[in-house]
Protein backbone atom coordinates (compact mmCIF):
# COMPACT_ATOMS: atom_id res chain seq x y z
CA UNK A 1 0.00 0.00 0.00
CA UNK A 2 1.47 3.52 -0.59
CA UNK A 3 1.86 5.51 1.41
CA UNK A 4 1.36 9.51 2.21
CA UNK A 5 3.64 12.24 3.04
CA UNK A 6 1.52 15.88 3.75
CA UNK A 7 2.69 18.79 2.62
CA UNK A 8 2.29 21.99 5.28
CA UNK A 9 3.66 24.74 3.08
CA UNK A 10 0.43 26.56 2.54
CA UNK A 11 0.03 26.36 6.51
CA UNK A 12 2.57 28.98 6.30
CA UNK A 13 1.30 30.32 3.10
CA UNK A 14 -1.91 31.62 5.45
CA UNK A 15 0.31 32.95 8.21
CA UNK A 16 2.39 35.02 6.01
CA UNK A 17 -0.53 36.21 4.05
CA UNK A 18 -0.57 38.85 7.06
CA UNK A 19 3.24 38.33 8.49
CA UNK A 20 1.45 37.20 11.95
CA UNK A 21 2.84 34.42 13.49
CA UNK A 22 -0.29 31.90 13.20
CA UNK A 23 -0.80 29.60 11.64
CA UNK A 24 1.91 27.30 12.58
CA UNK A 25 3.03 25.15 9.82
CA UNK A 26 4.52 22.67 13.14
CA UNK A 27 1.39 22.11 14.40
CA UNK A 28 -0.28 21.18 11.05
CA UNK A 29 2.93 18.45 11.37
CA UNK A 30 1.98 16.99 14.86
CA UNK A 31 -1.86 16.92 13.38
CA UNK A 32 -1.14 15.46 10.64
CA UNK A 33 1.45 12.69 11.83
CA UNK A 34 -1.23 11.88 14.74
CA UNK A 35 -4.36 11.42 12.04
CA UNK A 36 -2.09 8.89 10.62
CA UNK A 37 0.45 10.81 7.69
CA UNK A 38 3.69 8.52 6.89
CA UNK A 39 6.04 12.17 6.35
CA UNK A 40 5.64 15.84 6.62
CA UNK A 41 6.74 17.72 3.08
CA UNK A 42 8.32 21.05 3.35
CA UNK A 43 9.30 23.27 0.46
CA UNK A 44 12.27 25.96 1.69
CA UNK A 45 12.33 28.57 -1.48
CA UNK A 46 14.58 31.08 -2.07
CA UNK A 47 12.21 33.44 -1.87
CA UNK A 48 10.68 32.56 1.72
CA UNK A 49 7.21 33.24 0.64
CA UNK A 50 5.72 30.34 3.07
CA UNK A 51 7.75 27.88 4.78
CA UNK A 52 10.64 29.37 6.84
CA UNK A 53 14.10 28.03 8.12
CA UNK A 54 12.70 28.14 11.79
CA UNK A 55 9.48 25.92 10.65
CA UNK A 56 11.84 23.28 8.96
CA UNK A 57 14.15 23.24 12.12
CA UNK A 58 11.11 23.04 14.65
CA UNK A 59 9.11 20.21 12.46
CA UNK A 60 12.24 18.24 12.06
CA UNK A 61 12.76 18.64 16.18
CA UNK A 62 9.13 17.25 16.75
CA UNK A 63 8.17 14.87 14.34
CA UNK A 64 8.31 11.61 14.74
CA UNK A 65 7.64 10.20 11.48
CA UNK A 66 9.98 11.54 8.15
CA UNK A 67 11.01 14.89 7.22
CA UNK A 68 10.93 15.54 3.27
CA UNK A 69 12.98 18.75 2.33
CA UNK A 70 12.09 19.95 -0.97
CA UNK A 71 14.82 22.83 -2.17
CA UNK A 72 16.51 23.69 -5.43
CA UNK A 73 20.06 22.83 -5.69
CA UNK A 74 21.75 25.87 -4.89
CA UNK A 75 24.46 26.52 -2.22
CA UNK A 76 22.39 28.19 0.17
CA UNK A 77 20.35 24.85 0.45
CA UNK A 78 22.83 22.44 0.24
CA UNK A 79 24.23 24.29 3.62
CA UNK A 80 21.20 24.04 5.24
CA UNK A 81 20.40 20.77 4.34
CA UNK A 82 23.64 19.42 5.35
CA UNK A 83 22.70 21.06 8.55
CA UNK A 84 19.09 20.13 9.18
CA UNK A 85 19.54 16.61 7.99
CA UNK A 86 16.58 15.77 7.06
CA UNK A 87 15.57 12.17 6.20
CA UNK A 88 14.92 12.98 2.27
CA UNK A 89 15.75 15.99 0.03
CA UNK A 90 13.53 16.03 -2.98
CA UNK A 91 15.54 18.23 -5.75
CA UNK A 92 12.93 20.89 -7.48
CA UNK A 93 13.65 23.18 -10.34
CA UNK A 94 12.79 27.34 -8.67
CA UNK A 95 11.78 30.27 -10.35
CA UNK A 96 10.80 33.33 -8.68
CA UNK A 97 7.79 34.24 -10.65
CA UNK A 98 5.92 31.20 -10.80
CA UNK A 99 2.95 30.40 -7.99
CA UNK A 100 3.89 26.80 -7.61
CA UNK A 101 6.32 24.35 -8.89
CA UNK A 102 5.29 24.31 -12.40
CA UNK A 103 7.47 21.17 -13.80
CA UNK A 104 10.04 18.73 -13.26
CA UNK A 105 13.99 19.49 -12.60
CA UNK A 106 15.64 19.26 -15.83
CA UNK A 107 17.88 16.57 -15.73
CA UNK A 108 18.82 16.86 -19.41
CA UNK A 109 20.16 19.91 -18.98
CA UNK A 110 21.51 20.03 -15.33
CA UNK A 111 22.55 16.84 -14.90
CA UNK A 112 26.31 17.54 -13.72
CA UNK A 113 25.12 19.84 -10.92
CA UNK A 114 22.50 17.83 -9.71
CA UNK A 115 24.62 14.76 -9.77
CA UNK A 116 27.02 16.82 -7.56
CA UNK A 117 23.83 17.43 -5.86
CA UNK A 118 23.02 14.06 -5.32
CA UNK A 119 26.49 12.92 -4.09
CA UNK A 120 27.00 15.91 -1.31
CA UNK A 121 23.58 15.02 0.05
CA UNK A 122 23.88 11.02 0.11
CA UNK A 123 27.61 11.68 1.56
CA UNK A 124 26.10 13.14 4.37
CA UNK A 125 23.36 9.92 4.88
CA UNK A 126 20.63 11.51 3.37
CA UNK A 127 18.20 9.56 0.86
CA UNK A 128 17.81 11.76 -2.65
CA UNK A 129 14.58 12.28 -4.92
CA UNK A 130 14.21 13.83 -7.64
CA UNK A 131 11.06 15.98 -8.76
CA UNK A 132 11.03 15.00 -12.57
CA UNK A 133 8.28 15.20 -15.16
CA UNK A 134 7.33 11.36 -16.46
CA UNK A 135 9.40 11.48 -19.55
CA UNK A 136 11.70 8.44 -20.04
CA UNK A 137 14.80 10.16 -20.87
CA UNK A 138 14.48 12.38 -16.94
CA UNK A 139 13.89 9.20 -15.37
CA UNK A 140 17.01 7.29 -16.61
CA UNK A 141 19.00 9.92 -15.99
CA UNK A 142 18.49 10.21 -12.40
CA UNK A 143 18.49 6.39 -12.32
CA UNK A 144 22.26 7.25 -14.07
CA UNK A 145 23.39 9.93 -10.89
CA UNK A 146 22.27 7.51 -8.49
CA UNK A 147 18.90 9.11 -7.27
CA UNK A 148 17.39 7.00 -4.32
CA UNK A 149 13.65 7.65 -5.74
CA UNK A 150 12.14 10.16 -7.94
CA UNK A 151 8.93 12.39 -7.44
CA UNK A 152 6.90 12.08 -10.58
CA UNK A 153 5.09 15.25 -11.38
CA UNK A 154 1.56 14.65 -11.73
CA UNK A 155 0.73 18.26 -12.45
CA UNK A 156 -0.53 18.08 -16.08
CA UNK A 157 -2.32 15.29 -15.40
CA UNK A 158 -4.38 16.66 -12.46
CA UNK A 159 -4.70 19.95 -14.22
CA UNK A 160 -6.21 18.51 -17.39
CA UNK A 161 -9.55 19.35 -18.79
CA UNK A 162 -10.56 17.06 -21.38
CA UNK A 163 -10.89 13.32 -20.47
CA UNK A 164 -8.80 12.68 -23.89
CA UNK A 165 -6.39 15.10 -21.93
CA UNK A 166 -6.60 13.46 -18.80
CA UNK A 167 -6.03 9.61 -20.48
CA UNK A 168 -2.99 10.82 -22.21
CA UNK A 169 -0.94 12.77 -19.49
CA UNK A 170 -2.05 9.90 -17.22
CA UNK A 171 -0.40 7.23 -19.20
CA UNK A 172 2.57 8.62 -19.02
CA UNK A 173 2.58 8.58 -15.59
CA UNK A 174 2.14 4.75 -15.75
CA UNK A 175 4.72 4.27 -18.24
CA UNK A 176 6.81 6.21 -15.54
CA UNK A 177 6.35 4.43 -12.84
CA UNK A 178 6.83 1.07 -13.94
CA UNK A 179 9.98 2.37 -16.16
CA UNK A 180 11.16 3.96 -13.25
CA UNK A 181 10.26 0.55 -10.55
CA UNK A 182 11.51 -1.66 -12.93
CA UNK A 183 14.87 0.69 -12.73
CA UNK A 184 14.96 -0.15 -8.86
CA UNK A 185 13.98 3.18 -7.98
CA UNK A 186 11.42 4.42 -5.59
CA UNK A 187 8.68 5.79 -7.10
CA UNK A 188 6.91 8.75 -5.55
CA UNK A 189 3.95 10.98 -7.12
CA UNK A 190 3.07 14.55 -6.47
CA UNK A 191 1.90 17.92 -7.45
CA UNK A 192 -1.97 19.06 -8.07
CA UNK A 193 -3.14 15.64 -6.40
CA UNK A 194 -6.84 16.13 -4.97
CA UNK A 195 -9.39 14.09 -3.77
CA UNK A 196 -10.92 13.10 -6.59
CA UNK A 197 -7.65 12.87 -8.87
CA UNK A 198 -6.16 10.34 -6.36
CA UNK A 199 -9.25 8.05 -7.45
CA UNK A 200 -7.21 7.39 -11.01
CA UNK A 201 -4.04 5.99 -9.50
CA UNK A 202 -5.98 2.91 -8.40
CA UNK A 203 -4.12 -0.29 -9.39
CA UNK A 204 -0.82 1.52 -9.97
CA UNK A 205 1.50 -0.61 -7.25
CA UNK A 206 4.47 0.78 -8.60
CA UNK A 207 4.16 3.89 -6.87
CA UNK A 208 4.89 4.02 -3.68
CA UNK A 209 4.17 7.53 -1.51
CA UNK A 210 2.36 10.16 -2.53
CA UNK A 211 2.93 13.67 -1.92
CA UNK A 212 -0.21 15.79 -1.04
CA UNK A 213 -0.44 19.42 0.28
CA UNK A 214 -2.90 21.91 -1.20
CA UNK A 215 -5.65 20.06 -1.41
CA UNK A 216 -5.57 18.45 2.12
CA UNK A 217 -4.77 22.03 3.70
CA UNK A 218 -7.82 23.56 1.75
CA UNK A 219 -10.25 21.04 3.26
CA UNK A 220 -8.26 21.40 6.78
CA UNK A 221 -9.62 25.23 6.85
CA UNK A 222 -12.89 23.64 7.02
CA UNK A 223 -12.68 20.04 8.31
CA UNK A 224 -9.39 20.27 10.58
CA UNK A 225 -6.17 18.78 9.63
CA UNK A 226 -6.75 15.54 11.20
CA UNK A 227 -10.03 14.56 9.57
CA UNK A 228 -8.34 16.21 6.20
CA UNK A 229 -5.74 13.65 6.41
CA UNK A 230 -7.75 10.75 7.49
CA UNK A 231 -9.89 11.84 4.42
CA UNK A 232 -7.27 11.45 2.05
CA UNK A 233 -5.68 8.54 3.71
CA UNK A 234 -8.70 6.72 3.70
CA UNK A 235 -8.55 7.24 -0.34
CA UNK A 236 -4.88 6.43 -0.75
CA UNK A 237 -5.49 2.83 1.08
CA UNK A 238 -8.94 2.08 -1.37
CA UNK A 239 -6.34 2.03 -4.35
Amino acid sequence: MAGLAVNVDHVATLREARKVNYPEPAAAAIAAETAGADGIVVHLRGDRRHIQERDVRIIKSIIKSKLILEMASTSEMLGIALDVKPDTVTLVPETREEVSTEGGLDLVTHEAGVKEMVNALQNAGIKVSIFIDPDLDQIKIAHKIDADMIEIHTGSFCDAVTEREKEREFSKIVDAAKIAHKLKLNVNAGHGICYNTIKAFKGLDEIDEFSIGHSIVARSVLTGMEQAVRDMLSLVKAL
